[in-house]
């Protein structure tokens, strides 16, 4: 989380206002939600598209934004025509961070008793894989929300930084924890200490990005790869992703456990039988997510 005051002090020019999710705009016609945008992408329809959209704040992460951003979320890892969802914001920010407006006079008692932020890793829990495509700026929240996906996707104008020491506090959706595990420590620390910005490069050499690829492209690539994972089995994909993420939170010993009890289950599948004997018979497998 961090300020959009604060997070672009370093960028150029003079910082727009910071617009409160309290001034709501009237929804467009036919449009479900009014801080993101949704539609279903691929020749299949297969891959969910989240876009944010709060431009004038630089999408700025306001409550508002995020309750509509879990709902998407949860409509399509429901939807069963689904194998994998991009997320992605503007060419100048993916997410430039927390909405400080909403936070600013917030006393412990507030955070403490209400559990605040606790509704900001929906996205972490989506069984389907999740691709973030980070153009711009990714700046604490925005960072944070990033790496709550399973692959990130930058543009080469991308920046990413977790800058919220300037403004007399700490990351406090995953910050610390998720840059740590992606960068090592002392990268983590050392963003976490100065609020500094890296590029998208360095954060492709650092490990926190898979791929870069120039603005104009990137979403396109984020869909082409997620259509590549939809295309495979949802079951045994959400297996996988289980199986990945175990590997931050177990022992080697325990996570490889684990890891052959879920291939093992693959085993219970139809979409095993059909990989496999696809694959003896030289044709592709068509996969019933059963």
């Amino acid at each position: 989380m961090a300020a959009l005051r604060v997070l672009l002090s370093r960028a150029c020019g003079p910082l727009l206002p910071t617009l409160s999710c309290a001034a709501r705009r009237p929804f467009a016609s036919g449009a479900r939600f009014e801080y993101i945008i949704t539609e279903k992408k691929g020749k299949d329809g297969n891959v969910g598209l989240i876009q944010l959209n709060r431009p004038k704040a630089l999408n700025a992460l306001c409550n508002g934004l995020v309750k509509e951003l879990n709902q998407a979320l949860e409509a399509f890892e429901e939807d069963p025509a689904v194998g994998a969802i991009v997320l992605t914001g503007g060419d100048k920010a993916f997410a430039a961070g927390a909405d400080i407006k909403e936070m600013q006079n917030q006393s412990f008692q507030d955070c403490y008793s209400s559990g605040f932020l606790s509704h900001w890793d929906r996205v972490a829990r989506v069984k389907k894989p999740v691709i973030a495509a980070v153009n711009g700026y990714a700046l604490g929240g925005g960072c944070e929300l990033a790496m709550m996906c399973d692959i990130i996707y930058a543009g080469e104008k991308a920046q990413f930084a977790q800058p919220e020491i300037l403004l007399g506090t700490i990351p406090g959706a995953g910050g610390t924890q998720r840059l740590t595990r992606a960068v090592g420590k002392s990268l983590a620390m050392e963003m976490v200490l100065t609020g500094d910005r890296i590029s998208a490069q360095d954060a492709k050499e650092a490990g926190l990005v898979s791929k870069v690829f120039p603005v104009e492209k990137l979403v396109e690539e984020a869909i082409r790869c997620a259509e590549k994972i939809a295309s495979n089995s949802k079951i045994v994909s959400a297996m996988a992703k289980e199986s990945v993420n175990a590997a931050f939170e177990m022992t080697l010993t325990e996570g490889n456990k684990l890891e052959k009890k879920l291939f093992y289950s693959t085993f219970a599948t139809e979409d095993r039988r059909e990989g496999m004997t696809a694959f003896v018979e030289k044709r592709k497998a068509s996969f019933k997510d059963r």
